[in-house]
């Protein structure tokens, strides 16, 4: 790990050519949300077109889920900014060292702004940071790395998984629904908690059931369906007939397992029954948690090509529509007045929802 000036400037010049060895992923919504912002001003000068470095995290582009939302804000920067990238995968089991020299790699090759995706990246990227003053940063996931140049894009999941919970527990025939969990982190207890708070809303007397697939510093529980399906399928065993996933690649499995036992599954970050990564699975989703990473990722790129790129947090909760439920195949269309009832008191603060 680089840890001094004269290891630094040798990996500045080494750079490139340590570029060209690292595997690389891949080569809409229109809409755009004016988030919660606790962020103060930090411009940089506009000019040329953006050369974007993007760091995913355990799954990368493909994995239908948090990274996908991601690569969709970037392909819109693509398309629309007319924007030059490059896009970094994060390997299963790697240390903080290896992503700090993932983030150095972009940063010394010109990428500006970089984004690291997903809270794994907090430690690197304060280390990181500071090397490259003038290098516009963000972080999605994170509000604990800070500094001038680091823009935290944060998303208030409790609140979208509140309103899943409403649904799960309307649809729930059995009286019991369950909740897996990718990694046991706080980022994750998050939907936990948002998931259970709406169930027990509409069902004081609901059944929980819960499981986390690894604990930290194991991360493979975003990228395991085998283990994913797993726990469903204890779940649905157990009596649940709705199970929430906030899971990453893993949640493939826990829709798998519904299938499997003509049960219902609940889907995070993207409206995953409309993507094709699904589609031998779509009928057993009824809904997914929307976490529109896609729309942060291409605000911050937008105000980095605008040249009004601002440091620290910003919120996308439920009033600034950063979160919500998605209605694809129909199958909640018959409880959406009273989903968005309970939407509108959180709104207007008439309801707080956990996030632990």
């Amino acid at each position: 790990m680089l840890r001094n000036r004269v290891s630094k400037l040798a990996a500045a010049s080494a750079a490139g050519a340590m570029l060209m060895a690292v595997a690389a992923c891949g080569g809409n919504d229109d809409s755009t949300s004016t988030a919660t912002s606790e962020a103060s001003s930090s411009a940089a000068p506009a000019g040329a077109a953006l050369k974007v470095g993007l760091a995913y995290d355990i799954g990368g582009r493909g994995d239908g889920s948090f990274n996908d939302a991601a690569a969709r804000g970037l392909d819109k920067a693509v398309a629309e900014l007319n924007a030059d990238k490059k896009e970094l995968e994060a390997a299963a089991g790697e240390t903080d060292a290896q992503k700090e020299e993932r983030l150095r790699l972009l940063a010394s090759n010109g990428y500006n702004p970089v984004i690291a995706v997903g809270f794994a990246y907090s430690e690197s990227l304060k280390k990181v940071a500071p090397e490259f003053p003038d290098v516009k940063f963000a972080i999605v996931d994170d509000d604990a790395a800070t500094g001038a140049n680091i823009s935290n894009l944060v998303f208030a999941e409790e609140q979208g998984s509140f309103l899943v919970g409403v649904a799960a527990a309307l649809k729930s025939e059995k009286g019991s629904v369950g909740f897996v969990g990718g990694v046991d982190v706080p980022l994750i207890h998050k939907f936990q908690a948002g998931f259970e708070a709406g169930a027990k809303a509409v069902k004081p007397d609901i059944q929980l059931q819960s499981k986390y697939l690894t604990q930290p510093p194991d991360f493979g529980g975003f990228n395991d369906p085998a283990k994913g399906k797993t726990a469903a399928q204890g779940m649905f065993d157990s009596g649940a007939d709705v199970v929430y996933q906030a899971a990453g690649g893993s949640g493939s499995g826990v829709f798998e397992a519904a299938k499997a036992a003509g049960a219902m599954a609940v889907g995070v970050d993207s409206d995953q029954a409309a993507l094709p990564a699904y589609a031998d699975v779509k009928d057993v989703i009824i809904t997914s948690m929307i976490k529109k990473i896609d729309v942060a990722v291409f605000d911050f790129l937008k105000h980095a090509a605008d040249g009004t790129v601002q440091s620290g947090k910003t919120v996308y909760d439920l009033k600034a529509d950063g979160v919500g439920y998605s209605t694809t195949g129909g199958k909640i269309d018959d409880i959406t007045s009273k989903i968005d009832e309970y939407k509108q008191k959180i709104v207007d603060g008439e309801i707080t929802v956990p996030s632990s």
